[in-house]
């Protein structure tokens, strides 16, 4: 998804960034260490390769991760948070206690985390 560069409202931009279905959830599994593709795969089944692709693209181009190429045989490439994706931890935290929080209100299972 390629970022706008006129917004009617500043979630538009957020949404653009970070929204949809896998890109808080990539984070998530970045906050505490970098990744190698196929870690996330394994941490986030639901997803395709290719949309797991995309995303990780798309929220490379925002700046909000990295990617590091290693000169291995094959290739070893590792994802991590950048200093805006860095910035975003503590929403991302806050986000998990609100929907802990839902949750128990709501009677609603929450597995994992």
């Amino acid at each position: 998804m390629a970022v706008k560069n006129n917004y009617v409202c500043s979630l538009g931009l957020t949404i653009d960034l970070i929204g949809g279905k896998w890109k808080l959830m990539i984070l998530w599994y970045l906050i505490k260490d970098s990744k190698r593709f196929g870690e996330l795969k394994k941490s986030i089944p639901n997803i395709s390769q290719k949309v797991l692709t995309e995303q990780l693209k798309e929220l490379e181009s925002s700046q909000i991760i990295s990617r590091k190429v290693y000169p291995t045989v094959p290739v070893t490439v590792e994802y991590s948070m950048t200093a805006y994706g860095e910035s975003l931890i503590p929403l991302i935290y806050g986000l998990c206690d609100w929907t802990k929080q839902y949750a128990s209100e709501n009677e609603i299972e929450l597995s994992g985390d």
